[in-house]
């Protein structure tokens, strides 16, 4: 099997498997969202440890630790994933699927734009086109939902900053996952022995399926990460832009046709505006990417020097 063929097989296999997520968190319940996200945190350092373990490639961290910048980084990394998922679970089991679905609608937009405040880049003017449609649609679902998207723009403001802060370490996929894991073990370790010895934990107490349902939870998270790093490493980056948006129109599925979450008129046309959004963006990054590549085709080889 061909790199490329591969490439789209892990991505397709990643964003499967965060579009069905929510059917997964739902089995998590009566745990509340905290619980989950403190679970997820724990099993996903057990996890990942293993994986390292197995590939011996524990060394790594000594290295780490003589980086002050990087682990400066790496908390900040944490903090923002965890903020994301918490914000997710949240929002799944508070029967709000569909706005999460939002959120990673509107993650590229959110992208675009931390690279304009944060980068100081340039945008063409397709880009900027798609952004101002992005904010008719924000405007549009603030009326709708009577207030602003909170949790969608949460999600899609803590994703992309996670992005931003990962790109500029440049650690790789199962690495970057333990450590970001492990920083937010303690404070998830604290949580769960206070929840303990309240009497208010769900871990253990409800069934055994449910409790092996949280334990998974660490392997819920880590797989579908490597597989998007497996993609990432293999595809263009237009592919993988182009794939991302199938884990959205799965939670958006998820939210109105399995969970029976309601979709009026104004959503629904708040969500049209988004997509309109997204073709504009998507079809100015094709164009943008077959201009670079032919301008490249077209630029002469240097003539080699006379000796």
């Amino acid at each position: 099997m061909n790199q490329l063929r591969l490439g789209y097989l892990y991505g397709v296999g990643a964003y499967l498997l965060w579009g069905f997520f929510p059917l997964y968190l739902k089995l998590l319940r009566p745990a509340g969202p905290v619980e989950i996200l403190a679970h997820r945190v724990v099993w996903s350092v057990l996890f990942v440890a293993l994986l390292l373990a197995a590939a011996r490639n524990i060394g790594f961290l000594r290295a780490l630790a003589r980086r002050p910048r990087a682990l400066a980084g790496i908390g900040a990394a944490a903090v923002l994933i965890g903020i994301n998922w918490g914000t997710y679970i949240y929002g799944v089991n508070s029967d709000r699927v569909v706005e999460t679905a939002l959120g990673y609608f509107i993650n590229p937009l959110v992208v675009v734009l931390l690279g304009v405040f944060v980068l100081h880049e340039r945008l063409r003017p397709g880009q900027w086109a798609a952004l101002g449609v992005g904010l008719v649609a924000v405007l549009v679902l603030t009326v709708d939902y009577g207030r602003l998207p909170y949790l969608a723009l949460t999600l899609a403001f803590s994703f992309a900053g996670y992005g931003l802060v990962k790109k500029r370490l440049g650690l790789p996929a199962t690495e970057g996952l333990f450590v970001e894991s492990a920083a937010l073990a303690l404070p998830a370790l604290a949580y769960l022995g206070w929840l303990a010895q309240r009497g208010d934990a769900t871990f253990g107490h409800v069934s055994a399926a449910h409790t092996g349902l949280l334990v998974l939870a660490g392997a819920a998270t880590a797989i579908p990460l490597l597989l998007f790093a497996g993609a990432a490493n293999r595809l263009p980056l237009s592919s993988l832009g182009m794939i991302q948006y199938l884990a959205p129109i799965l939670q958006l599925g998820c939210g109105v046709l399995i969970f029976h979450e309601p979709m009026p008129p104004a959503r629904l046309a708040g969500f049209a505006l988004v997509w309109v959004a997204l073709i504009v963006f998507t079809a100015d990054a094709v164009r943008h990417a077959r201009r670079t590549r032919a301008d490249a085709r077209r630029v002469p080889a240097p003539v080699p020097a006379a000796r």
